[in-house]
């Protein structure tokens, strides 16, 4: 018996199994972080035989806030009770330290922490810190009201509970984002689809204000216009509850507060105690109860136009309320600026029949090329020019024509080309940014003026045209008889300003439509991430979403490995072939994937001839002309990046922002995939120890009190046979008690048989399941197809299955006969059990079914139940013979 571990060590290595298996089950079924939270603590101080247990977050105001606990007996601490971090105790070391904590002696601890310690008659306590992916989230910690301290071992139990609490706050939290990620795009659809609308401006921002409230759980929204007198006027307002300021209430700008801080400096502001707020402004948002207000710019066409602003009664708005608000002010921008100008040429059309008639078409929404052709013909007519022309400048020095108009005789074609350079009229307006005249065509120079000199013009006037405050490009008219008279250019400036509307409104009803196609890749892809879908599918569908939405012809994501290489995760080709996965090259030289990784940055190569190292050679075979590549960032780490390349040229300003969209959720999928893998490794290990521990009780049992039984049997018949004549009497009593200790031995090898069955170890599953087969109260039909020894995981796995399902099927299914499959094909082990019992199996009835379920996924396999009420139970597994789980190549 000296050989034996004692009953009290076994005890509590079953029982912290046990616990953590339990919270384990809890955390795979993701259930709220809350029950998960009391499962932790009630497990943890049941186990540890602690008077209390308590899980703690640390929140960024230097408070701890109670998000579960337990207590042996009588009341415990609050769940959501709050206090401030500080003195000597517990939490407030772990805190400080990030590691765990001790404190023998309760009655030298000191801060609001001990203070309620003691209220609840803790004499020593033990924390230990939860970090959620590399952060500190919180602590569990334990208290005892006993004098002796905590044992030593305390710590490290703990430490098992808080892992598994910190995979299930970081599994809640990616539920969180990816929830938050689809409403944010929803409202922003909404908002997108009003202004594609040409919904009035009123009504659209009406519904920016509710939506972003409604978004960022704010209590108050209100869209506001700067006035030229310096007084911001309400143009739309929301409340959660209670009034809101109606639409036209108008305060003078002044003090400290979020409207005029934004009107200052023209950028985001916020202010996080309102109390400390002055002005006009402040005394209104104190009368509304604010506590805390955060504003973003409203910019048209360039100009600070008015702010958006969300506040709150209760405290300081999260950070990243700012950037979460900037793409509903720029929504409203647009409906602002289409507005606007949709007023302009109301007006201008009251003025002249030519102007109201280029007007009708830029209402009409006419394609720029109709409403160009216009503007050049009815400016020509209007001013008794020979010529009118309409050019673009473009990125590399030259302009094109696009529309061109002649009183007699022909002009240039649509499309032509000219070097800027000289002394010209084109020319000199795109230096200066303002109109231009040449009174002599012999002064000009340069290809422009060479050009008119063969169309005999004489003289020329030219006007800038201005769209959304950049220069677009340059409306001329020409004479061929002399100076063109004074005044030109003011009459120019209303055609030029139709025509910059034109191209406005177009290039607006393109950027709406372009936003409308990128949010519906975002959200196909969106939705992979939501379904949890294998890493290889979503990063497939990411490369290729990316890839259309930007017109580009190639787009791949790439993996930094630990060798300073780089290998191919997924990849998409306009047409063609394209890199296989898993190709691998060294990283080094110049080119994209090298770039992002040195400096964790975006990077583009609008000329990839001057790219080199291995990366640049291999994709030389595919002639991009250019190439932009974004990071991918998993859980604040470098992972990878997303690269698109073009055959034509350099790829569009805003590319990398774009592609920003696709690499988080690439991310989000990345790191939740490695969360699922670890939750399954964690699994595994408690189902190994779980079945180390059976062996080692089993052997020991074999070993010891078996061997101890069988010797004491032995000699008991021993000294019975060896009786002397005439002690009949003495001799028939020592019968019934040899008789039972032969019951004693036989129940004990039941016992370890059950606990772990020495021929499943010696001989496999077949003899094994055979010894279960005859002993079943039931009928069974075995048909086994296995050719060789298993690996040990899935025998244990296939025969503790089969042993629970013939367990039920006698005791609850009533079953008259089972059946029994089990065959090895492509690398699985399949197994199916069948009885003609009741059925109205369930898992949700007892824990035999979720712990066989819990162990099979923990070997990467799937359990299957199908049990009708009146039909039967059929049980299915699918076991693996080497474990594969999904991974990111």
């Amino acid at each position: 018996m000296a050989g034996l571990p004692g009953p009290t060590g076994d005890d509590r290595i079953s029982g912290e199994h046990a616990a953590l298996r339990w919270v384990a089950t809890l955390v795979a079924r993701a259930v709220p972080p809350e029950e998960v939270f009391a499962a932790v603590t009630e497990e943890a101080g049941r186990l540890l035989h602690a008077g209390h247990a308590t899980m703690v977050r640390f929140d960024p105001d230097g408070i701890r806030t109670v998000v579960g606990a337990w207590s042996s007996a009588g009341p415990t601490f609050p769940v959501g009770t709050r206090t401030r971090l500080g003195g000597r105790n517990v939490s407030t070391r772990v805190f400080q330290t990030g590691r765990p904590a001790r404190i023998d002696d309760y009655t030298g601890a000191s801060g609001p922490a001990a203070e309620d310690a003691r209220k609840f008659g803790l004499r020593a306590a033990v924390g230990v810190p939860v970090s959620v992916e590399g952060r500190l989230w919180g602590i569990v910690a334990v208290g005892s009201r006993r004098a002796e301290p905590l044992p030593a071992s305390t710590e490290h139990q703990l430490a098992g509970f808080t892992e598994l609490a910190a995979t299930a706050i970081a599994n809640a939290q990616a539920r969180v984002e990816v929830r938050g990620f689809a409403e944010e795009q929803a409202a922003l659809r909404r908002v997108a689809t009003l202004v594609a609308r040409a919904a009035p401006p009123a009504h659209v921002l009406t519904a920016v204000a509710e939506e972003a409230g409604r978004l960022l759980d704010a209590d108050y929204t209100t869209m506001v216009r700067y006035d030229l007198d310096e007084v911001r006027t309400v143009v739309g307002a929301w409340s959660s509850t209670g009034p809101t300021l109606p639409v036209g209430t108008w305060a003078k700008l002044g003090g400290r507060n979020v409207s005029t801080l934004v009107f200052q400096t023209g950028r985001a502001a916020r202010v996080d105690d309102y109390a400390s707020a002055s002005g006009p402004i402040g005394e209104l948002a104190r009368e509304l109860g604010f506590r805390a207000a955060v504003g973003v710019p409203v910019s048209v066409e360039g100009r600070l136009w008015g702010v958006m602003e969300v506040a709150s009664r209760v405290g300081p708005l999260p950070a990243g309320t700012e950037a979460r608000l900037a793409g509903f002010t720029e929504l409203a921008a647009t409906a602002i600026a289409n507005a606007q100008a949709r007023v302009e040429v109301r007006g201008f059309a009251d003025e002249q029949a030519a102007l109201r008639r280029v007007a009708t078409l830029v209402a009409r929404a006419a394609p720029p090329t109709q409403v160009l052709t216009a503007v050049t013909e009815e400016a020509g007519q209007l001013i008794g020019a020979n010529y009118t022309m309409m050019a673009r400048y473009d990125p590399d020095g030259v302009i094109t024509v696009v529309a061109a108009w002649s009183s007699t005789g022909p002009t240039f074609p649509v499309g032509n080309r000219a070097k800027l350079g000289g002394r010209n009229v084109p020319t000199l307006v795109s230096q200066t940014h303002r109109p231009a005249r040449i009174d002599d065509s012999a002064a000009a120079s340069g290809p422009a003026a060479d050009a008119g000199r063969e169309l005999g013009f004489r003289a020329a006037v030219g006007v800038p045209v201005i769209v959304e405050g950049r220069l677009w490009g340059a409306m001329t008219v020409a004479s061929r008889a002399g100076p063109l008279p004074a005044g030109t250019e003011a009459q120019l400036a209303g055609f030029t300003e139709l025509a910059a509307t034109a191209i406005a409104n177009a290039q607006a009803r393109v950027e709406v439509r372009g936003f409308a196609v990128e949010q519906a890749a975002l959200r196909r892809v969106a939705t992979l991430v939501a379904r949890a879908a294998p890493p290889p599918e979503v990063l497939a569908a990411v490369a290729e979403e990316a890839g259309r939405l930007l017109h580009a012809d190639y787009a791949m994501m790439i993996r930094y490995g630990p060798d300073d290489a780089v290998s191919v995760v997924a990849t998409w080709n306009s047409s063609g072939p394209a890199y296989p996965v898993g190709s691998r090259w060294s990283l080094g030289e110049r080119n994209i994937q090298t770039m992002v990784f040195q400096t964790g940055r975006p990077a583009r190569i609008d000329d990839y001839t001057g790219a080199w190292g291995p990366v640049a050679e291999a994709v030389r075979v595919f002639e991009f002309r250019a190439a932009v590549g974004v990071p991918v960032i998993v859980e604040g780490r470098l992972w990878g990046a997303m690269t698109v390349a073009s055959r034509a040229g350099p790829l569009p300003a805003g590319t990398e922002a774009q592609l920003a969209g696709f690499t988080e959720l690439a991310a989000t999928a990345i790191a939740n995939a490695d969360a699922q893998e670890a939750l399954t490794a964690s699994r595994a290990r408690i189902v190994a120890t779980a079945d180390a521990t059976r062996r080692r009780i089993e052997r020991n049992l074999h070993d010891g009190a078996q061997q101890r039984l069988v010797c004491l049997a032995l000699d008991l018949r021993a000294a019975e046979a060896a009786a002397p004549p005439g002690t009949g009497v003495e001799v028939q009593q020592l019968e019934p008690i040899a008789t039972g200790l032969d019951d004693v031995l036989d129940e004990l090898r039941e016992i370890a048989r059950g606990l772990h069955p020495a021929i499943l170890t010696e001989g496999g599953l077949q003899p094994a399941l055979k010894t279960v087969a005859r002993r079943s109260a039931v009928p069974v039909r075995l048909d086994i197809q296995i050719e060789a020894r298993l690996p040990e995981p899935v025998e244990i796995a296939a025969y503790y299955t089969v042993c629970e399902a013939l367990t039920n099927a006698t005791k609850h299914a009533h079953a008259t006969a089972v059946e029994i499959e089990m065959a090895q094909r492509e690398g699985v082990l399949h197994v199916r059990v069948r009885d003609d019992g009741r059925g109205g199996a369930d898992f949700s009835h007892g824990s035999g079914l979720v712990g066989l379920k819990d162990r099979v996924e923990a070997t990467g396999g799937h359990l299957r139940l199908h049990s009708p009420p009146g039909a039967g139970t059929t049980l299915e597994i699918d076991l693996p013979l080497t474990h594969t789980a999904t991974r990111v190549p």
